[in-house]
């Protein structure tokens, strides 16, 4: 599957936010990236059931769950926790920041 287009964006992505978070630091405005790792949630049942598991699509969750260190996949809250911490006053002096929740799925990929 060709890749270069998301690699390309995503890198994109994070250089804009750290442009934005040195930019506009000095008005205590933050910027900051969350990057999901495997998410099990409705929108990946149809484009990936049969890339992963034939059309069967507990199969294919099956296999994207012994992907993640932790054995199984995050779901959107995990996502919205990170939102919600980096928008409160615990993460005030948080900004350019990468912020991975991925289950470990990234230190696998070193």
């Amino acid at each position: 599957m060709p890749y270069i287009t998301y690699y390309t964006t995503k890198a994109g992505i994070l250089g804009f936010t750290q442009g934005i978070a040195l930019q506009y630091a000095p008005k205590n405005i933050r910027a900051n990236c969350i990057l999901p790792g495997l998410m099990n949630t409705p929108m990946i049942v149809e484009p990936l059931k049969g890339v992963y598991g034939a059309g069967d699509v507990d199969k294919m969750i099956a296999i994207r769950n012994q992907q993640c260190p932790t054995g199984k996949m995050g779901d959107a809250w995990d996502v919205a926790h990170a939102a919600v911490f980096l928008a409160s006053d615990e993460a005030k002096y948080i900004t350019g920041a990468h912020i991975v929740v991925d289950g470990g799925l990234s230190c696998k990929m070193v």
